[in-house]
Order: C-alpha cells, then structure tokens, then sequence
C-alpha cells in the first residue's frame, strides 16, 4: 500500500508538471484557435536560462525561476509581433510548418550553442531527497511542484474565467471584429496571451529540468505528451487539460513501475481508449454541423 501511495505522490507530481508545461498550448490552441507546435521550444528556452543562471552564476533556484518565466515570454513577444501574428487568419496547415520550422531551428540553434549534452539544474540542498509520512516516500523537490503548479492552475482558471480579461479574450476569439467594434484591442489581447503562454512554458521548463533533463531536443521529446494532454483533456477549457495531465501522470508513472517493458505504451493506450469513449477529449465541445 505505502508503494501504491508513493507512486500515486509521483504520479500527481508528474502530472502537475505536464500541465504546467502543456496549460500555454491548451491556452493557444483552445483559447486563440492558434497552432503552435513551436510551444516545447519556449519551454526550452526556461529551462536553459533557469540552469545557466544556477549552474554557471550562482543564482538561488527560486529567484532563477521568475527568470526563466519572464525570458520565454519576452521571447514569445518578439516573435508574436514580428512573426506569429501573421500567421492568425492562416489555415491550421500554415502554422503547423510554420511552427514545426520554429522548433527545429531552436533545436539546431541550442545544440549549436550549448551541446547536445543532457544538463540538470544544481537544486539547494533543502529541495534534495525526501522524508516519509507514514511510510510514504515525499520527494521535497516534487512536493514543491505540487504546491506551485496547484497555485497556478488555481490562479490560472481563476483569470480566465472571472476577470474582465478572460472575457475580453474570449470575446475576441469568437469575433474579433465585433470585439474591436466594442472597444477590445485584439491584437493587445492576443499577444499578451500569447506572451503569458510561453512564459508559462517557459517555467515549466524550468520546474521539468530537474526530473525530464535538459537537452536541444527536449522540444521534439515531449512535444508529443503536450498534445497528448490538450487532445485528452480538450482545448475548451483548462479543467479538461487539467484533470487529463493527473490522469495520464497517474498512470505513466504507474505503468512504468508495475509494467516497465510496457511502461511507455501505457500512457497512448490511456489516450487511444478515451478518445474512442470522448472523441472531443475529457472536455472538449463538439462542432456543430454549421461549423
């Protein structure tokens, strides 16, 4: 039993950590209608800032981190306004190839630049090892992605869905010229999401180098599992992704430690079933016949 409720501790970290690194996709796809298959590589860029602040300067981990959140979105910004924002009213197609280009150009640049060597963060010694509450093994470092990944996902659904920019948003993905019609600055809008979602991937990166490492290709790795979450949970929302990052973490973890020969084939097995049960995800709406 105090196995089963070990891993089931790491299963909820894990999946923490995927929806913090999947949740600007969701936000992208599901909010703005917008393709970016680019998004592993803002979580890239996190995560490399965060360790060469730590490893190579010295840094404290935490004051890395806000770091790491504000150069993936300052980034995503440049590349918003100069770039992306072109792409809007283009087919899924277009940003599709547009994006993919980004994300193998951010790879060849990285592995140019820093080497195609896997790197870790240097963690303080406070956030190494674990402690056992009734025989059940709590990593710190994991414990510490609960606290923060359930703070955002609170704080996240909470701007979405109650404040006056999640509205505006929303107005402005529905119809964008009715929504400047009323005063809306839609191209404001989109770009500070857009800049918040990579920022979002760029933390992620940051809190994922420790457990997933860091390498040029971590874009092209798990570019996979963040679809994965956004085509499971569905792209309406951020409860969707939400509840499906846990559910596939959960059983991840699970597989690879009661079935490790099959352990990676049990989180597309979990995708494959629900798809064919929900076909819009967990959450997602299906199109009306008009659309």
């Amino acid at each position: 039993m105090t196995a089963i409720l070990t891993n089931l501790f790491d299963g909820v970290a894990y999946g923490m950590l995927l929806f913090v690194l999947a949740c600007g996709l969701a936000v992208t796809l599901g909010l703005m209608n917008f393709v970016n298959l680019a998004h592993g590589a803002f979580a890239m860029a996190g995560g490399y800032v965060c360790m060469v602040l730590v490893n190579r300067m010295g840094w404290p981990f935490f004051a890395a981190l806000p770091l790491a959140f504000v150069s993936a979105a300052a980034i995503g910004i440049a590349l918003e306004r100069t770039l992306y924002r072109h792409l809007y009213t283009r087919s899924h197609l277009d940003q599709v190839l547009f994006t993919i280009g980004l994300t193998f150009m951010s790879v060849a640049a990285v592995d140019y630049i820093q080497g195609s060597s896997r790197v870790f963060i240097n963690l303080p010694a406070a956030l190494q090892g674990q402690f056992d509450v009734f025989g059940i093994g709590i990593g710190r470092y994991r414990l510490m992605i609960i606290v923060i990944c359930g703070l955002l996902t609170i704080g996240l659904q909470m701007v979405l869905a109650k404040t006056r920019f999640g509205s505006r948003l929303r107005a402005a993905v529905d119809d964008p010229r009715a929504a400047s019609g009323l005063g809306i600055n839609v191209p404001q809008v989109f770009a500070f999401t857009f800049a918040f979602s990579c920022g979002l991937a760029g933390l992620g990166g940051a809190l994922s180098a420790e457990i997933l490492g860091l390498d040029p290709y971590f874009p092209l790795k798990f570019m996979i599992y963040f679809l994965i979450v956004v085509t499971v949970g569905g792209s309406s929302s951020i409860t969707g992704p939400f509840l499906a990052s846990l559910l596939l973490g959960i059983g991840d973890v699970a597989g690879k430690y009661y079935v490790p020969k099959m352990g990676p084939f049990v989180i597309y097995t979990m995708m494959i079933v629900i798809l064919i049960w929900r076909p819009n995800g967990l959450f997602g709406r299906a199109l009306s016949p008009s659309r």
